[in-house]
Protein backbone atom coordinates (compact mmCIF):
# COMPACT_ATOMS: atom_id res chain seq x y z
CA UNK A 1 0.00 0.00 0.00
CA UNK A 2 1.27 2.95 -1.22
CA UNK A 3 -0.01 4.83 2.07
CA UNK A 4 2.47 2.94 4.15
CA UNK A 5 5.53 3.11 2.32
CA UNK A 6 5.29 7.11 2.17
CA UNK A 7 4.89 6.64 6.13
CA UNK A 8 7.80 4.78 6.62
CA UNK A 9 9.65 7.05 4.46
CA UNK A 10 8.93 10.35 6.01
CA UNK A 11 9.01 8.93 9.18
CA UNK A 12 12.37 6.64 8.69
CA UNK A 13 14.37 10.33 7.54
CA UNK A 14 12.19 12.28 10.67
CA UNK A 15 13.79 9.99 13.31
CA UNK A 16 16.91 10.65 12.03
CA UNK A 17 16.36 14.78 12.50
CA UNK A 18 14.86 14.24 15.63
CA UNK A 19 17.70 12.27 16.98
CA UNK A 20 19.95 14.83 15.84
CA UNK A 21 17.48 17.60 17.12
CA UNK A 22 18.01 15.43 20.66
CA UNK A 23 21.66 15.37 20.29
CA UNK A 24 21.27 19.81 20.01
CA UNK A 25 19.01 19.90 22.53
CA UNK A 26 21.06 17.81 24.82
CA UNK A 27 23.87 20.26 24.01
CA UNK A 28 22.44 23.50 24.34
CA UNK A 29 21.48 22.25 27.97
CA UNK A 30 24.50 21.08 28.44
CA UNK A 31 26.24 24.18 27.16
CA UNK A 32 23.56 26.66 28.27
CA UNK A 33 21.30 25.51 30.86
CA UNK A 34 18.08 26.64 31.44
CA UNK A 35 18.50 30.59 31.54
CA UNK A 36 18.02 33.94 30.22
CA UNK A 37 19.99 33.01 27.15
CA UNK A 38 18.48 30.21 26.49
CA UNK A 39 14.93 31.28 27.04
CA UNK A 40 15.72 34.33 24.62
CA UNK A 41 16.95 32.13 22.10
CA UNK A 42 14.21 29.53 22.45
CA UNK A 43 11.65 32.83 21.81
CA UNK A 44 13.29 33.98 19.01
CA UNK A 45 13.30 30.71 17.71
CA UNK A 46 9.89 29.94 17.89
CA UNK A 47 8.23 32.94 16.42
CA UNK A 48 9.56 32.29 13.23
CA UNK A 49 9.58 28.36 13.90
CA UNK A 50 5.56 29.06 14.63
CA UNK A 51 4.58 30.11 11.15
CA UNK A 52 7.19 28.40 9.44
CA UNK A 53 4.63 25.52 11.27
CA UNK A 54 1.40 27.80 10.42
CA UNK A 55 2.75 29.56 6.45
CA UNK A 56 4.57 26.52 5.37
CA UNK A 57 3.77 22.81 6.65
CA UNK A 58 0.73 23.98 7.68
CA UNK A 59 -1.46 26.36 5.62
CA UNK A 60 0.01 26.25 2.25
CA UNK A 61 0.65 22.16 2.62
CA UNK A 62 -3.09 22.08 3.00
CA UNK A 63 -3.96 24.45 0.18
CA UNK A 64 -0.94 23.69 -2.24
CA UNK A 65 -1.45 20.26 -2.31
CA UNK A 66 -5.11 19.41 -3.26
CA UNK A 67 -4.86 21.93 -5.64
CA UNK A 68 -1.76 21.10 -7.47
CA UNK A 69 -2.33 17.11 -7.02
CA UNK A 70 -5.81 17.45 -8.39
CA UNK A 71 -4.39 19.11 -11.19
CA UNK A 72 -1.79 16.48 -12.06
CA UNK A 73 -4.51 13.68 -11.42
CA UNK A 74 -6.90 15.39 -13.88
CA UNK A 75 -4.40 14.27 -16.59
CA UNK A 76 -4.41 10.74 -15.82
CA UNK A 77 -8.33 10.89 -16.01
CA UNK A 78 -11.27 11.89 -17.41
CA UNK A 79 -9.82 15.37 -17.95
CA UNK A 80 -7.08 15.73 -20.53
CA UNK A 81 -4.48 18.65 -20.58
CA UNK A 82 -5.53 19.70 -24.19
CA UNK A 83 -9.49 19.82 -22.49
CA UNK A 84 -8.48 21.52 -19.43
CA UNK A 85 -5.24 23.40 -19.75
CA UNK A 86 -4.54 23.65 -16.34
CA UNK A 87 -4.57 20.11 -15.64
CA UNK A 88 -1.89 17.78 -16.58
CA UNK A 89 2.05 18.14 -15.72
CA UNK A 90 1.98 21.06 -17.38
CA UNK A 91 -0.44 22.87 -16.02
CA UNK A 92 1.05 21.43 -12.40
CA UNK A 93 4.00 22.62 -13.19
CA UNK A 94 2.52 26.40 -14.17
CA UNK A 95 0.41 26.74 -11.26
CA UNK A 96 3.68 25.73 -8.66
CA UNK A 97 5.64 28.86 -10.77
CA UNK A 98 2.70 31.45 -10.14
CA UNK A 99 2.52 30.60 -6.39
CA UNK A 100 6.06 30.96 -6.07
CA UNK A 101 6.32 33.83 -7.44
CA UNK A 102 3.28 35.59 -5.32
CA UNK A 103 4.91 33.58 -2.29
CA UNK A 104 8.56 34.77 -3.11
CA UNK A 105 7.07 38.79 -3.15
CA UNK A 106 4.86 38.32 -0.01
CA UNK A 107 8.04 36.55 2.19
CA UNK A 108 9.89 39.09 1.31
CA UNK A 109 7.87 41.96 2.49
CA UNK A 110 6.55 40.61 5.69
CA UNK A 111 9.78 39.06 6.71
CA UNK A 112 11.73 42.80 6.35
CA UNK A 113 7.83 44.00 8.20
CA UNK A 114 8.61 41.59 10.58
CA UNK A 115 12.20 42.18 11.74
CA UNK A 116 11.51 45.80 11.87
CA UNK A 117 8.87 45.59 14.03
CA UNK A 118 10.70 42.88 16.47
CA UNK A 119 10.27 44.99 20.17
CA UNK A 120 6.69 45.22 19.41
CA UNK A 121 6.45 41.28 18.44
CA UNK A 122 8.47 40.22 21.49
CA UNK A 123 6.54 42.50 23.54
CA UNK A 124 3.32 40.56 22.48
CA UNK A 125 4.98 36.84 22.45
CA UNK A 126 7.00 37.06 26.01
CA UNK A 127 5.55 40.38 27.97
CA UNK A 128 7.27 38.62 30.92
CA UNK A 129 10.73 39.46 29.34
CA UNK A 130 9.76 43.26 29.80
CA UNK A 131 11.15 43.16 33.59
CA UNK A 132 14.28 42.48 32.27
CA UNK A 133 16.12 44.68 30.31
CA UNK A 134 18.59 43.24 29.29
CA UNK A 135 17.02 39.95 28.65
CA UNK A 136 14.11 41.21 26.07
CA UNK A 137 16.93 43.64 24.48
CA UNK A 138 18.89 40.18 23.78
CA UNK A 139 15.56 38.21 22.66
CA UNK A 140 14.98 41.19 20.27
CA UNK A 141 18.38 40.78 18.44
CA UNK A 142 17.95 37.27 18.30
CA UNK A 143 14.25 37.72 16.45
CA UNK A 144 16.20 40.10 13.78
CA UNK A 145 18.79 37.45 13.16
CA UNK A 146 16.91 34.25 13.32
CA UNK A 147 13.56 35.88 11.35
CA UNK A 148 14.64 34.77 7.85
CA UNK A 149 14.70 31.34 8.41
CA UNK A 150 11.39 31.77 7.40
CA UNK A 151 11.92 33.08 4.23
CA UNK A 152 13.70 30.10 2.69
CA UNK A 153 11.59 27.85 5.13
CA UNK A 154 8.53 28.97 3.23
CA UNK A 155 9.48 28.36 -0.10
CA UNK A 156 11.02 24.88 0.78
CA UNK A 157 7.71 24.02 1.75
CA UNK A 158 6.40 24.99 -1.22
CA UNK A 159 9.42 22.75 -3.30
CA UNK A 160 8.32 20.17 -0.36
CA UNK A 161 5.00 20.15 -1.75
CA UNK A 162 5.51 19.66 -5.26
CA UNK A 163 7.82 16.50 -4.59
CA UNK A 164 5.24 15.02 -1.92
CA UNK A 165 2.10 15.16 -4.24
CA UNK A 166 4.75 13.71 -6.89
CA UNK A 167 5.48 10.41 -4.52
CA UNK A 168 8.86 12.21 -3.96
CA UNK A 169 8.94 12.21 -0.41
CA UNK A 170 12.44 11.18 0.74
CA UNK A 171 14.42 15.03 0.38
CA UNK A 172 11.66 17.20 1.93
CA UNK A 173 11.97 14.60 4.97
CA UNK A 174 15.66 14.59 5.34
CA UNK A 175 15.52 18.27 4.78
CA UNK A 176 15.28 19.29 8.21
CA UNK A 177 18.69 17.37 9.20
CA UNK A 178 20.43 20.21 8.11
CA UNK A 179 19.37 22.23 10.53
CA UNK A 180 20.52 19.74 13.50
CA UNK A 181 23.96 19.41 11.82
CA UNK A 182 23.86 23.43 11.65
CA UNK A 183 22.92 24.19 15.35
CA UNK A 184 25.56 21.43 16.60
CA UNK A 185 28.37 23.36 14.72
CA UNK A 186 27.65 26.13 16.46
CA UNK A 187 27.61 24.76 19.37
CA UNK A 188 30.89 23.24 19.41
CA UNK A 189 32.11 26.73 18.23
CA UNK A 190 30.75 28.09 21.30
CA UNK A 191 31.87 25.25 23.33
CA UNK A 192 35.45 25.56 21.75
CA UNK A 193 35.48 29.37 22.78
CA UNK A 194 35.55 30.51 18.70
CA UNK A 195 32.17 32.13 19.07
CA UNK A 196 32.23 34.14 22.10
CA UNK A 197 28.54 35.37 21.79
CA UNK A 198 26.12 32.55 22.04
CA UNK A 199 22.93 33.65 21.61
CA UNK A 200 24.07 35.12 18.38
CA UNK A 201 26.25 31.85 17.18
CA UNK A 202 22.70 29.58 17.55
CA UNK A 203 20.70 32.53 15.96
CA UNK A 204 22.84 32.98 12.33
CA UNK A 205 23.24 29.26 12.50
CA UNK A 206 19.22 29.30 12.16
CA UNK A 207 19.57 31.36 9.29
CA UNK A 208 22.00 29.42 7.63
CA UNK A 209 20.04 26.56 7.90
CA UNK A 210 17.15 27.41 6.31
CA UNK A 211 18.87 28.69 3.06
CA UNK A 212 20.74 25.56 3.32
CA UNK A 213 17.37 23.17 3.18
CA UNK A 214 15.96 25.71 0.55
CA UNK A 215 18.65 25.37 -1.72
CA UNK A 216 18.51 21.43 -1.21
CA UNK A 217 15.00 20.88 -2.31
CA UNK A 218 15.55 23.24 -5.34
CA UNK A 219 18.25 21.12 -6.21
CA UNK A 220 16.76 17.50 -6.10
CA UNK A 221 13.18 19.33 -7.62
CA UNK A 222 15.56 20.28 -10.33
CA UNK A 223 16.93 17.07 -11.02
CA UNK A 224 13.40 15.47 -11.32
CA UNK A 225 12.14 17.97 -13.47
CA UNK A 226 9.57 19.65 -11.07
CA UNK A 227 11.61 23.16 -10.15
CA UNK A 228 8.87 25.89 -11.53
CA UNK A 229 10.00 28.57 -13.75
CA UNK A 230 9.22 31.40 -11.27
CA UNK A 231 7.42 34.41 -13.71
CA UNK A 232 6.62 37.70 -12.08
CA UNK A 233 4.28 37.91 -9.30
CA UNK A 234 0.52 38.05 -10.45
CA UNK A 235 -2.81 37.03 -8.56
CA UNK A 236 -4.00 34.63 -11.39
CA UNK A 237 -6.80 32.74 -10.68
CA UNK A 238 -5.22 30.08 -9.17
CA UNK A 239 -2.96 31.93 -6.46
CA UNK A 240 -6.17 33.58 -5.89
CA UNK A 241 -8.02 29.99 -4.90
CA UNK A 242 -4.77 29.49 -2.73
CA UNK A 243 -5.39 32.51 -0.77
CA UNK A 244 -9.11 31.70 -0.16
CA UNK A 245 -7.70 28.12 0.88
CA UNK A 246 -4.72 29.63 2.96
CA UNK A 247 -6.65 32.22 5.09
CA UNK A 248 -8.47 30.31 7.49
CA UNK A 249 -5.96 26.59 7.15
CA UNK A 250 -3.30 29.36 8.97
CA UNK A 251 -4.96 28.86 12.50
CA UNK A 252 -6.45 25.83 11.10
CA UNK A 253 -3.35 23.66 10.62
CA UNK A 254 -1.08 24.97 13.14
CA UNK A 255 -3.61 25.37 16.19
CA UNK A 256 -1.23 23.29 18.14
CA UNK A 257 1.38 25.07 17.59
CA UNK A 258 -0.79 28.24 18.52
CA UNK A 259 -0.85 26.57 21.82
CA UNK A 260 2.34 26.10 22.19
CA UNK A 261 3.29 29.45 21.61
CA UNK A 262 0.43 30.77 23.76
CA UNK A 263 1.62 28.47 26.82
CA UNK A 264 5.04 30.57 25.94
CA UNK A 265 3.50 33.60 26.89
CA UNK A 266 1.85 32.43 29.84
CA UNK A 267 5.11 30.89 30.69
CA UNK A 268 7.00 34.21 30.58
CA UNK A 269 5.22 35.69 33.62
CA UNK A 270 6.47 32.29 35.90
CA UNK A 271 9.89 31.75 37.35
CA UNK A 272 12.89 32.23 35.38
CA UNK A 273 13.67 29.03 32.99
CA UNK A 274 9.56 27.79 32.49
CA UNK A 275 9.84 28.50 29.02
CA UNK A 276 12.61 26.80 29.04
CA UNK A 277 11.05 23.27 30.66
CA UNK A 278 8.38 23.28 28.26
CA UNK A 279 10.82 23.81 25.43
CA UNK A 280 12.79 20.72 26.32
CA UNK A 281 9.14 18.64 27.64
CA UNK A 282 8.25 19.75 24.11
CA UNK A 283 11.11 18.24 22.79
CA UNK A 284 10.90 15.07 24.35
CA UNK A 285 7.21 15.16 22.96
CA UNK A 286 7.78 16.18 19.33
CA UNK A 287 9.50 13.10 18.63
CA UNK A 288 6.51 10.38 18.34
CA UNK A 289 4.72 13.16 16.85
CA UNK A 290 7.34 14.28 14.21
CA UNK A 291 8.24 10.90 13.58
CA UNK A 292 3.97 9.67 13.27
CA UNK A 293 2.02 12.35 12.94
CA UNK A 294 3.99 14.65 10.45
CA UNK A 295 4.77 11.20 8.24
CA UNK A 296 0.99 10.64 8.22
CA UNK A 297 -0.48 13.80 7.43
CA UNK A 298 2.23 14.09 4.99
CA UNK A 299 1.40 10.97 3.43
CA UNK A 300 -2.00 10.82 3.55
CA UNK A 301 -3.15 14.51 1.69
CA UNK A 302 -1.92 14.00 -1.48
CA UNK A 303 -3.46 10.33 -1.92
CA UNK A 304 -6.54 11.72 -0.54
CA UNK A 305 -6.36 14.48 -3.04
CA UNK A 306 -5.94 12.25 -5.73
CA UNK A 307 -8.72 9.69 -4.84
CA UNK A 308 -11.22 12.39 -4.24
CA UNK A 309 -10.32 13.69 -7.52
CA UNK A 310 -10.36 10.20 -9.05
CA UNK A 311 -13.86 9.35 -7.58
CA UNK A 312 -12.45 6.77 -5.64
CA UNK A 313 -14.25 7.56 -2.08
CA UNK A 314 -13.92 4.37 -0.85
CA UNK A 315 -10.36 4.01 -1.73
CA UNK A 316 -9.82 7.47 0.14
CA UNK A 317 -12.08 5.73 3.12
CA UNK A 318 -9.60 3.07 3.80
CA UNK A 319 -7.07 5.08 3.62
CA UNK A 320 -7.65 7.36 6.13
CA UNK A 321 -8.69 4.63 8.83
CA UNK A 322 -5.30 2.57 7.71
CA UNK A 323 -3.86 6.14 8.55
CA UNK A 324 -5.83 6.15 11.89
CA UNK A 325 -4.76 2.82 12.71
CA UNK A 326 -1.19 3.23 12.51
CA UNK A 327 -1.54 6.40 13.67
CA UNK A 328 -2.92 4.78 17.51
CA UNK A 329 -0.74 1.77 16.45
CA UNK A 330 2.48 3.74 17.53
CA UNK A 331 1.49 6.61 19.50
CA UNK A 332 -0.31 5.04 22.22
CA UNK A 333 2.88 3.20 23.75
CA UNK A 334 4.72 6.36 23.43
CA UNK A 335 2.48 8.56 24.98
CA UNK A 336 1.94 5.72 28.18
CA UNK A 337 6.20 5.61 28.14
CA UNK A 338 6.40 9.55 28.49
CA UNK A 339 3.19 9.25 31.25
CA UNK A 340 5.18 6.64 33.30
CA UNK A 341 8.84 7.06 33.33
CA UNK A 342 9.26 11.00 32.26
CA UNK A 343 11.63 11.30 35.11
CA UNK A 344 13.73 8.28 33.68
CA UNK A 345 13.56 10.31 30.51
CA UNK A 346 14.64 13.74 31.29
CA UNK A 347 17.18 12.61 34.33
CA UNK A 348 19.11 10.75 31.50
CA UNK A 349 18.98 12.96 28.18
CA UNK A 350 19.31 16.53 29.83
CA UNK A 351 20.73 16.85 33.23
CA UNK A 352 24.42 17.44 33.31
CA UNK A 353 26.46 20.34 33.35
CA UNK A 354 23.95 23.43 33.85
CA UNK A 355 21.34 21.31 33.87
CA UNK A 356 20.65 20.44 37.41
CA UNK A 357 18.02 18.27 39.16
CA UNK A 358 15.38 21.02 40.03
CA UNK A 359 15.33 21.51 35.94
CA UNK A 360 15.17 18.35 35.59
CA UNK A 361 12.52 17.32 37.66
CA UNK A 362 10.84 20.60 36.46
CA UNK A 363 10.88 19.13 32.84
CA UNK A 364 10.00 15.73 33.56
CA UNK A 365 6.54 17.30 35.29
CA UNK A 366 5.75 19.19 31.64
CA UNK A 367 6.81 16.35 30.06
CA UNK A 368 4.17 13.86 31.71
CA UNK A 369 1.55 16.64 31.26
CA UNK A 370 2.15 16.78 27.55
CA UNK A 371 2.35 13.28 26.90
CA UNK A 372 -1.12 13.31 27.86
CA UNK A 373 -2.32 14.48 24.61
CA UNK A 374 -0.09 12.97 22.24
CA UNK A 375 -2.61 11.05 20.72
CA UNK A 376 -4.83 13.13 20.04
CA UNK A 377 -1.92 15.37 18.45
CA UNK A 378 -1.37 12.99 16.12
CA UNK A 379 -4.88 11.89 15.74
CA UNK A 380 -5.39 15.62 14.70
CA UNK A 381 -2.35 15.40 11.56
CA UNK A 382 -4.77 11.97 10.43
CA UNK A 383 -8.50 13.65 10.47
CA UNK A 384 -7.37 16.96 8.87
CA UNK A 385 -6.48 15.99 5.44
CA UNK A 386 -10.07 14.62 5.68
CA UNK A 387 -11.17 18.50 5.18
CA UNK A 388 -8.20 20.12 3.51
CA UNK A 389 -8.52 17.26 0.96
CA UNK A 390 -12.00 18.46 0.05
CA UNK A 391 -10.57 22.07 -0.14
CA UNK A 392 -12.48 22.59 3.24
CA UNK A 393 -10.01 24.60 5.65
CA UNK A 394 -12.55 26.43 7.35
CA UNK A 395 -13.77 23.94 9.75
CA UNK A 396 -10.87 22.70 10.82
CA UNK A 397 -10.16 26.38 11.62
CA UNK A 398 -13.65 27.10 12.99
CA UNK A 399 -12.57 24.13 15.53
CA UNK A 400 -9.23 25.19 16.13
CA UNK A 401 -10.57 28.84 17.06
CA UNK A 402 -12.70 27.74 20.21
CA UNK A 403 -9.74 25.06 21.03
CA UNK A 404 -7.31 28.29 21.35
CA UNK A 405 -10.14 29.51 23.20
CA UNK A 406 -10.45 26.40 25.57
CA UNK A 407 -6.60 26.60 25.79
CA UNK A 408 -6.11 29.92 27.11
CA UNK A 409 -8.90 29.08 29.83
CA UNK A 410 -7.92 26.52 31.04
CA UNK A 411 -4.26 27.35 31.03
CA UNK A 412 -4.75 30.24 33.02
CA UNK A 413 -7.05 28.40 35.78
CA UNK A 414 -4.36 25.06 35.39
CA UNK A 415 -0.71 27.22 36.11
CA UNK A 416 -1.94 28.39 39.54
CA UNK A 417 -1.67 24.98 40.84
CA UNK A 418 0.44 23.49 38.48
CA UNK A 419 2.48 26.40 37.38
CA UNK A 420 4.08 25.21 34.13
CA UNK A 421 3.02 21.68 33.91
CA UNK A 422 -0.53 23.23 33.96
CA UNK A 423 0.14 24.98 30.96
CA UNK A 424 1.12 21.91 29.24
CA UNK A 425 -1.53 19.76 30.19
CA UNK A 426 -3.66 22.68 29.64
CA UNK A 427 -2.21 21.94 25.70
CA UNK A 428 -2.90 18.49 26.19
CA UNK A 429 -6.92 18.30 27.20
CA UNK A 430 -7.44 20.87 24.25
CA UNK A 431 -5.65 18.73 21.82
CA UNK A 432 -8.27 15.88 22.56
CA UNK A 433 -11.22 18.28 22.07
CA UNK A 434 -9.89 19.41 18.87
CA UNK A 435 -9.24 15.70 17.42
CA UNK A 436 -12.44 14.89 18.62
CA UNK A 437 -14.62 17.31 17.42
CA UNK A 438 -12.95 16.78 13.67
CA UNK A 439 -13.86 12.86 13.97
CA UNK A 440 -17.33 13.64 15.31
CA UNK A 441 -17.88 16.41 12.41
CA UNK A 442 -16.09 14.41 9.36
CA UNK A 443 -18.81 11.51 10.52
CA UNK A 444 -21.75 13.78 10.75
CA UNK A 445 -21.12 14.37 7.09
CA UNK A 446 -20.49 11.31 6.37
CA UNK A 447 -16.90 11.71 5.02
CA UNK A 448 -15.48 8.89 7.00
CA UNK A 449 -16.28 6.35 9.11
CA UNK A 450 -14.27 4.05 11.87
CA UNK A 451 -14.37 0.77 10.30
CA UNK A 452 -15.08 -2.28 12.20
CA UNK A 453 -10.99 -3.36 12.25
CA UNK A 454 -10.06 -0.08 13.25
CA UNK A 455 -12.94 -0.19 16.51
CA UNK A 456 -11.69 -3.60 16.98
CA UNK A 457 -8.15 -3.07 16.99
CA UNK A 458 -7.91 0.07 19.08
CA UNK A 459 -9.05 -1.20 21.91
CA UNK A 460 -6.64 -3.62 22.16
CA UNK A 461 -4.09 -1.09 21.14
CA UNK A 462 -5.48 0.77 24.72
CA UNK A 463 -5.06 -2.58 26.35
CA UNK A 464 -2.10 -3.22 25.01
CA UNK A 465 -0.39 -0.03 25.84
CA UNK A 466 -1.51 -0.08 29.60
CA UNK A 467 0.54 -3.55 29.85
CA UNK A 468 3.32 -1.70 28.82
CA UNK A 469 2.99 0.98 31.43
CA UNK A 470 2.89 -0.95 34.12
CA UNK A 471 6.07 -2.97 33.12
CA UNK A 472 7.99 0.24 32.86
CA UNK A 473 6.86 1.58 36.35
CA UNK A 474 8.46 -1.61 37.70
CA UNK A 475 11.31 -1.72 35.96
CA UNK A 476 11.97 1.96 36.84
CA UNK A 477 11.82 0.74 40.42
CA UNK A 478 14.05 -1.89 40.02
CA UNK A 479 16.42 0.26 38.06
CA UNK A 480 16.45 3.12 40.58
CA UNK A 481 19.76 2.48 41.48
CA UNK A 482 21.17 2.79 38.08
CA UNK A 483 19.49 6.05 37.18
CA UNK A 484 20.87 7.79 40.96
CA UNK A 485 24.60 7.28 39.20
CA UNK A 486 25.96 8.63 36.06
CA UNK A 487 25.46 9.07 32.13
CA UNK A 488 27.33 5.67 32.15
CA UNK A 489 24.69 3.95 33.96
CA UNK A 490 21.66 6.04 33.04
CA UNK A 491 21.78 5.12 29.61
CA UNK A 492 22.02 1.73 29.77
CA UNK A 493 18.86 1.88 32.66
CA UNK A 494 16.96 3.94 29.78
CA UNK A 495 17.77 1.84 26.96
CA UNK A 496 16.53 -1.60 28.74
CA UNK A 497 13.49 -0.11 29.64
CA UNK A 498 12.63 1.03 25.84
CA UNK A 499 13.61 -2.12 24.75
CA UNK A 500 11.99 -4.15 27.19
CA UNK A 501 8.88 -1.89 26.95
CA UNK A 502 8.85 -2.03 23.76
CA UNK A 503 9.29 -5.94 23.55
CA UNK A 504 6.00 -6.40 25.82
CA UNK A 505 3.62 -3.84 23.95
CA UNK A 506 4.61 -5.69 20.48
CA UNK A 507 3.85 -9.06 21.91
CA UNK A 508 0.65 -8.22 23.92
CA UNK A 509 -0.52 -6.01 20.59
CA UNK A 510 0.14 -9.90 18.57
CA UNK A 511 -1.31 -11.71 21.19
CA UNK A 512 -4.45 -9.48 21.75
CA UNK A 513 -5.05 -9.29 18.07
CA UNK A 514 -4.22 -5.48 18.09
CA UNK A 515 -1.84 -5.90 15.43
CA UNK A 516 -0.92 -7.93 12.65
CA UNK A 517 2.69 -7.86 11.80
CA UNK A 518 3.14 -9.59 9.24
CA UNK A 519 0.30 -7.55 7.25
CA UNK A 520 2.43 -4.13 7.99
CA UNK A 521 5.58 -6.01 6.77
CA UNK A 522 3.64 -6.83 3.48
CA UNK A 523 2.50 -3.87 3.17
CA UNK A 524 5.90 -2.01 3.22
CA UNK A 525 7.32 -4.43 1.03
CA UNK A 526 4.00 -4.17 -1.78
CA UNK A 527 5.47 -2.21 -4.78
CA UNK A 528 3.44 0.74 -5.32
Amino acid sequence: MALFRAIATVGGWTMMSRVLGFARDVGIANVLGAGMVTDAFFIAFKFPNLFRRLFGEGALNAAFVPLYAGRAEAAENEDSPEDNPENGPDGATRFAGEVAGALTLFMLVFTLIAMGAMPWIMSAIAPGFADDPAKFALTVELGRIAFPYLLFMTLSALLSGILNAQGRFGAAAAAPILLNIVLLGALALIHLGIVGAPGPGLAYGVALAGALQFAMLALVARRAGLLPRVPRPRLTPGVRRLIVLMVPGVVGAGVVQINVMIGDVLASFLAEGSVSYLYYADRVNQLPLGVVGVAVGIALLPLLSRHLKAGRDKEAAESMNRAIEVSLLLTLPAAAALVAIPDAIVLTLFERGAFGPAAAAATADALRAFAIGLPAYVLIKALSPGFWAREDTKTPVQIAAGAVGLNIALALVLMGPLAHAGIALATALTAWVNAGTLAFLLARRGLFRADRRLVRRGGRMVLSAGLMAAALVGGAYLLAPWFAGGLETRAPALLILVVGGAAVYFAAAQLLGAARFSEVKAMLRRRR
